[in-house]
């Protein structure tokens, strides 16, 4: 597998912050999806879910993590959906093609390589994803792990 470093640009994003099962997950980004529609802005293609803890060290209901979709135009946020500017900033990254539930080894692999290579992690894992799952075969889906990241 191949990690490499990124800079992912500046971007806004409207997205809803979660607290629960991933069950959840293709219902939230419809929802966001459809907030966005109707506030007439435009989708600039990042579909993601930033996670904060894991299964491994807490209970499902206590799993916490946003999910959002970036675009272009001006919004506010309201008592559904947030609203914010992520800042640029460095990334290391590898891709994933399969089902979303055997994403773990890419992303314990990407954190390994931030150990062995001299990078600070100074942010949550996201995972940015690059296909509908409603028309992709889920050994077809492609995921795009990325860890925030600085060099030491």
């Amino acid at each position: 597998m191949k990690v490499e470093e990124k800079r992912i640009e500046e971007a806004k994003v409207a997205y809803i912050p979660y607290r629960g099962s991933y069950d959840k997950i293709q219902e939230l980004i419809q929802k966001v999806g459809q907030w966005v529609s109707e506030h007439d802005l435009e989708m600039t293609g990042r579909v993601y879910g930033t996670y904060y803890n894991t299964p491994e060290e807490v209970a499902e209901e206590d799993l916490q993590y946003e999910i959002g979709i970036s675009f272009a135009g001006d919004a506010y946020q309201d008592a559904n959906v947030g609203v914010k500017e992520i800042p640029a900033h460095t990334v290391l990254a590898a891709m994933h093609q399969g089902p979303y539930t055997e994403v773990g080894p890419v992303i314990h692999s990407v954190v390994e390589y931030a150990v062995e290579n001299g990078y600070d992690i100074v942010g949550p894992i996201t995972e940015i994803y690059l296909n509908d799952p409603s028309s992709t075969p889920e050994d077809e889906l492609l995921t795009e792990v990325h860890l925030p990241v600085i060099k030491k």
